[in-house]
């Protein structure tokens, strides 16, 4: 076989979590965008909010959309348990996207102010609760659900609303809009750019903040997160390059270096989330209390023949559509101006 001597388990928990790392990177300023959009002054400043993800916020979803059909063929038991398990809080996750768009296309149909407002508030409530609603998954990923033997979840909507849970989706906000912050920065020029430089300053003292907090909640109450860096201290690099990558934003902006601000606020969500694979790591959902009913990429795993199938399919298809989102970006490089058809 073509992939023969290969661990193609492990090859497809990678390329899961690299669709949702990019999804991360790409959709989280277009949350960002969102729940900082009610802090500017003015109907013109909002509209420049809006047209610096108009052209890809679109796009960026489908990470969403493409990392979820890549854990439903590769991890099929995992994405059953996930999604029924997890049933209430994905759909109103999808409620709330769902909400972003029908705000960004109607705000500027009309011109009252109260019909701007309305959608203001919403398209801004949407991205907030929608940024915490993906936390919340994630802590709870982290911590653990309760998981029978049946492989079915064994808990309640409450059960997945745990304090560190929800300190994970508070930490997940501050990420968002620090994130957010700089693409504003990069992406605009005059008044609302010196907000958003402010801006800059208050979400990264938030999201270090709740890093801080949380990392140390994960050390006392998760420590199971930490245990293949205590194996391997190798592994920590990956802590030291993040905590690097976040300290080189405020210099990078102090220097007017928007862009490499921007990549260095990409790169601390690879490295975040590259400390979350390898602390949940071989468990895609681990159970809690019962350690052992975890769903791993082994025992949750499509046959070797499909996930081999896959990777081909993969490895044709990602190179395009890596491609095409570069494509995109370069197009609508450069600061945004208002104009007859903008939102």
């Amino acid at each position: 076989m073509l992939f023969s001597g290969l661990d193609l388990n492990i090859i497809w928990f990678i390329l899961v979590g690299t669709l949702l790392t990019g999804y991360a990177m790409l959709d989280g300023f277009d949350l960002g965008v969102g729940i900082l959009h009610l802090l500017t002054k003015g109907d013109e400043e909002r509209r420049l909010m809006l047209n610096s993800i108009g052209p890809v916020w679109d796009g960026n979803e489908v990470w969403l959309v493409t990392g979820g059909g890549a854990l439903f063929a590769a991890f099929p038991d995992v994405y059953a348990t996930t999604f029924s398990g997890f049933y209430i809080p994905l759909m109103l996750l999808l409620v709330m996207l769902i909400f972003r768009a029908v705000a960004i296309e109607f705000r500027s149909k009309e011109p009252m102010r109260w019909w701007r407002s309305m959608w203001d508030v919403s398209f801004s409530i949407s991205s907030l609760l929608g940024a915490l609603i993906l936390g919340v998954a994630l802590g709870n990923v982290a911590y653990g659900v309760p998981l029978g033997a049946d492989k079915e979840f064994h808990g309640t909507v409450l059960t997945l609303l745990n304090p560190y849970a929800l300190l994970v989706g508070i930490t997940t906000v501050a990420l968002f809009t620090m994130h957010a912050s700089i693409y504003v920065v990069m992406k605009t020029e005059g008044a609302l750019q010196e907000r958003a430089k402010g801006w800059i300053k208050n979400t990264i003292a938030a999201f270090v903040i709740c890093y801080i907090i949380t990392t140390m909640t994960t050390l006392l109450y998760v420590p199971q997160m930490t245990d293949h860096i205590r194996n391997q201290p190798a592994f920590f690099i990956l802590a030291i390059l993040n905590m690097l990558a976040i300290a080189n934003i405020p210099r990078e902006i102090y220097h007017g270096r928007e862009f490499r601000a921007f990549v260095f606020s990409c790169l601390n969500m690879v490295f975040l989330l590259g400390l979350f694979g390898l602390g949940v790591f071989p468990y895609l959902l681990p159970s809690n209390p019962h350690f052992e009913l975890g769903l791993s990429i082994y025992n949750a795993a499509s046959s070797q023949k499909t996930l081999g199938i896959m990777l081909m399919i993969a490895l044709l298809a990602l190179p395009m559509v890596l491609s095409y989102t570069a494509s995109i970006y370069w197009v609508f490089r450069g600061k945004v101006k208002l104009n007859e058809k903008s939102y």
